[in-house]
């Protein structure tokens, strides 16, 4: 059987606060036609009622792409939907909980910041992938806490589980994160902000080979 994680590689959209559904809908379809591998749902400014019609018909165009789509922290929307996954920040859910309400087949993913000891945790606890960073400057989340490249390298020899690199990331610096052990790199405001949406996605994917 095809393990929960081995598709956990390349570029991951990340969504941003966008309320117009219409244009959220266009912009991602235009980086899952550039390559990306992997969709999370994050929207801070929507209203419950936004967030369950965005995530339905965001999961509705992946599965068209058979790409699949997480939600960010909201598991009760993640279970309503029967979305593919969660990604959870160290104050959300638990993996474990999170585990025993969507079950063994579905995407659990874990922000470490930049704290080894945080991933190794979350792999213990069964997450199918942790993200570090921010790695450099971004627009997209406040109080954001700074990674250096070297977690990284040390990531890649202590845990199993794929490794994703989050924050600030674009097409000039989303080669170094590879390079330094990046199974994935999580983009949201260089995609969805890109003159061309389609062609940014497909540069990036590239990277990986």
């Amino acid at each position: 059987m095809k393990k929960r994680n081995q598709s956990i590689r390349g570029l991951y959209g990340i969504t941003p606060d966008l309320t117009d559904t219409a244009v959220l809908l266009n912009q991602t379809e235009q980086i899952l036609t550039g390559g990306a591998q992997l969709i999370q749902y994050r929207n801070k400014l929507a209203n419950k009622v936004l967030r369950r019609h965005q995530a339905n018909l965001l999961l509705r165009l992946c599965r068209t792409y058979a790409t699949p789509m997480i939600v960010n922290d909201h598991l009760d929307l993640a279970t309503e939907i029967d979305a593919d996954g969660i990604h959870v920040g160290q104050s959300d859910v638990d993996i474990t909980a999170a585990r025993t309400m969507l079950g063994r087949d579905k995407i659990i993913g874990a922000t470490c910041y930049n704290r080894l000891d945080l991933a190794i945790q979350a792999e213990s606890k069964g997450a199918d992938y942790v993200a570090f960073g921010a790695f450099y400057p971004t627009s997209t989340k406040q109080n954001t806490v700074f990674a250096p490249l070297d977690i990284l390298v040390q990531a890649k020899k202590t845990l199993t589980v794929p490794i994703i690199g989050i924050g600030g990331i674009n097409l000039t610096n989303a080669r170094t994160l590879i390079e330094n052990g990046a199974n994935a790199v999580a983009v949201s405001y260089a995609l969805y902000r890109a003159k061309d949406i389609h062609k940014t996605a497909e540069t990036i994917s590239r990277f990986f080979g």
